[in-house]
């Protein structure tokens, strides 16, 4: 007898654009089919990046913890649990933990929870508040998945959690639609008209524009440039793309140290493929990462990466093979980085063909998606599925 596919409710804080946000798109575009099909549940809400889902006819719901709070958000959990019946609950990051007990309360038999990255007010994992939420929710879950060795080793040290518990699964790239451009002028298309003429070398980053990203490190990098290296500093473009609460704030700090003219803030984009083959290097000078989907989309697209050494970055890049790593917050060491591959473009080259070798050897789609797809055949082998009604979404 052949049974429907079993149902995977993923709960994460909201749906819009972001990393975690596309990987859970890519998977649940893989793994819709006679195996598994899929709902997502926001605990706050989403916007237009759920359009993303459409093609494959996954319900989205909205729960707005923030007006309705956290009692009530569980209470109603528990309801649509109840109605829908998933096979499996994979709740994502803190304010996935809301979902955990509503989930088995509900008589759901097998919860998932991903660890995806480091909380804005907690970038080291000290903070008590936090560990002892995992703690307390540890007993409900049925597996951990971890993007990173990094967050994997938080879980085993900070919260206690058995390693035979844990599954360590990386982000997957979708090697074809980011790749290498075909000439710098076709690259140059998506940058506006004079910002980088022939001989200069495009710096670009991308990524939300708050604090932990740290993109004013860039900024501060290319002012020092200027004071120590000006020949090399003439001939660098930064392009920072992404928009943000501190937008407006990086805006006057690059007219402050004088970088204004040699900077283009594009705002938040969606066309980022084009946006990376537009770069001749990719930065990222995060405070802290998970496992960055854009240092991994910037490899496939053939670009050297100078990155931060902190968090799953040190798993990615390897440094002065297919880029370089820089203490957090150190402009100095950043601007040394970025000036060598200024002045190489042979080295720049070099490294960029190797990180799109490891891009699409170590880090595509493919290998991500069954990952996941073990995880949640591991938990159903041992029972038939259950039926579970549809969901228009809210």
């Amino acid at each position: 007898m052949q049974h429907e596919p079993a149902l995977v409710v993923h709960v994460i804080h909201h749906l819009s654009t972001g990393g975690l946000e596309n990987g859970l798109v890519n998977l649940i575009t893989a793994l819709t089919g006679p195996r598994y099909r899929h709902a997502v549940v926001c605990v706050e809400n989403f916007d237009d990046f759920r359009e993303r889902l459409k093609p494959v006819g996954t319900d989205v719901i909205a729960m707005h913890r923030s007006q309705i709070g956290v009692w009530r958000l569980r209470r109603e959990l528990y309801a649509l649990f109840r109605k829908l019946r998933p096979a499996i609950v994979h709740s994502r990051n803190q304010s996935g933990l809301d979902a955990l007990l509503p989930a088995r309360a509900a008589g759901v038999r097998h919860t998932v929870h991903g660890e995806h990255g480091w909380d804005v007010n907690d970038l080291t994992g000290t903070a008590r508040r936090p560990a002892l939420l995992r703690r307390l929710h540890s007993p409900l879950v049925s597996r951990y998945v971890t993007v990173s060795k990094d967050l994997e080793r938080y879980l085993v040290r900070r919260i206690g959690i058995a390693p035979s518990r844990i599954t360590q699964i990386y982000n997957g790239v979708d090697t074809a639609r980011f790749a290498p451009r075909t000439s710098v002028n076709a690259g140059r298309a998506s940058l506006p008209a004079g910002f980088a003429p022939e001989g200069t070398v495009v710096i670009g980053t991308v990524g939300r524009i708050q604090a932990v990203k740290d993109q004013a490190s860039l900024l501060h990098a290319l002012a020092s440039l200027r004071e120590t290296t000006p020949a090399v500093a003439a001939r660098v473009r930064l392009a920072i793309v992404g928009g943000g609460p501190l937008e407006d704030d990086l805006h006057r700090l690059s007219a402050a140290l004088g970088v204004a003219r040699q900077t283009w803030f594009s705002g938040a984009r969606t066309d980022i493929p084009e946006m990376l083959r537009a770069f001749d290097v990719f930065s990222l000078p995060s405070l802290n990462e998970g496992i960055s989907n854009t240092v991994l989309e910037a490899m496939a697209t053939g670009l050297p990466v100078v990155a931060t050494g902190v968090g799953g970055n040190v798993e990615l890049v390897d440094d002065g093979h297919t880029g370089m790593l820089v203490p957090a917050a150190d402009p100095h060491a950043l601007a040394a980085a970025l000036a060598r591959y200024v002045g190489d473009s042979p080295l720049r080259a070099e490294h960029g063909a190797r990180a799109r070798a490891v891009a699409t050897g170590r880090f595509g789609l493919a290998s991500m998606v069954s990952g996941y797809q073990r995880v949640y055949d591991d938990l159903l082998a041992a029972r038939p599925e259950r039926r579970s009604p549809r969901l228009s979404g809210r």
